[in-house]
């Protein structure tokens, strides 16, 4: 049921003169090494890999033959950065693909000279660039950000599939620096709605259980997940504890609703990850990173998972309908 094409990107950048980042970069195909960095784990999120490894495919990469994969994945965990991050330079990779805000920026602290290209909520916000036109130092990449009127959705979306909801709870990591901007958004967005919002942190997969606890003793009526590596990495358990306490949820990448979760609203990321390709092609090419401007989404898509509404005993409004990229029956 997938209507259109859901993501379109501001332009691509035209490839710089070669810098000192990129000299390191710089390769013969033969003998490049480039690293996958996944904040998540490579049993529920292989799907981003195979997508990088797909962009990198149709730039002539084939693995085996001119190009290395070395991948790392943090099992949800932020604590195992650093020692991913030693890994990949002792394996004296050219360049690093990191997933998430945590990824990046224990990246960035690791290493100052191999270049890196990320995908992550609000780069600017959480001090991974200086500038998206320009970003500085070795970092370059993708948002997954745009301002607030992208998480203001989340709820705006919400109240429409469940008109009557009047409190609603906040299932967030507070350990993860982008998180706390959501937060804020999400506040100032609830008392428009005339919404109250319960706030859920969570930092550890043990910690799902009581949270649910918690939030249905509240009286919560829905709940808005925040996307966050933690949450992304065990989606199967978190939309299960939704199903099972009848709360209707709404997430922020359409992963959760692949796997029975009621309604996303995001970018995604698969696409970003073949899109990311196009720049570690132009900086093992010669590119400096610094010269690379952070490209932002323009376009997100809505996907809404019809079989679980039917579960909640949810009819879906037919304007929502309308306008939802994909439904899933």
């Amino acid at each position: 049921m997938r209507r259109r094409e859901f993501i379109t990107l501001i332009g691509g950048a035209a490839t710089w003169p070669l810098g000192v980042n990129a000299q390191e970069a710089q390769r013969s195909f033969s003998q490049v090494r480039v690293a996958f960095l996944g904040a998540e784990s490579q049993s529920t999120n292989h799907h981003f890999l195979d997508a990088f490894r797909g962009g990198m495919r149709e730039h002539g990469y084939v693995d085996g033959q001119n190009v290395t994969f070395v991948e790392r994945w943090a099992e949800g965990r932020s604590e195992r950065f650093p020692e991913l991050i030693g890994e990949l330079l002792s394996l004296k990779v050219n360049v690093i693909l990191a997933v998430s805000v945590p990824a990046a920026l224990a990246a960035k602290r690791g290493t100052a000279t191999i270049p890196i290209v990320f995908i992550a909520s609000d780069p600017l916000g959480t001090g991974l660039v200086a500038s998206l036109a320009r970003p500085g130092a070795n970092l370059t990449g993708f948002s997954l950000f745009l301002g607030d009127e992208f998480s203001s959705k989340w709820l705006e979306l919400l109240k429409e599939a469940v008109p009557h909801v009047s409190g609603v709870a906040l299932l967030w990591n507070p350990t993860n620096p982008a998180s706390s901007h959501y937060v804020t958004v999400l506040r100032g967005a609830a008392d428009k709605l005339g919404i109250v919002l319960q706030l859920q942190p969570v930092n550890d997969p043990d910690q799902f259980e009581h949270a649910f606890t918690t939030i249905v003793a509240a009286r919560a009526q829905a709940l808005v997940v925040v996307v966050d590596p933690l949450t992304v990495r065990y989606r199967g358990r978190i939309v299960e504890l939704a199903t099972t306490n009848q709360l209707p949820a709404m997430y922020g990448f359409r992963e959760f609703v692949d796997v029975g979760g009621l309604i996303a609203y995001g970018v995604n990321v698969p696409y970003l990850c073949r899109r990311a390709a196009v720049y570690v092609d132009k900086i093992v090419k010669g590119a400096t990173p610094a010269d690379l401007p952070v490209e932002q989404p323009t376009r997100f898509e809505l996907v809404i998972n019809l079989k679980t509404a039917k579960t909640l005993g949810l009819e879906i409004p037919p304007t929502l309908l309308a306008r939802a990229d994909e439904g899933i029956e």
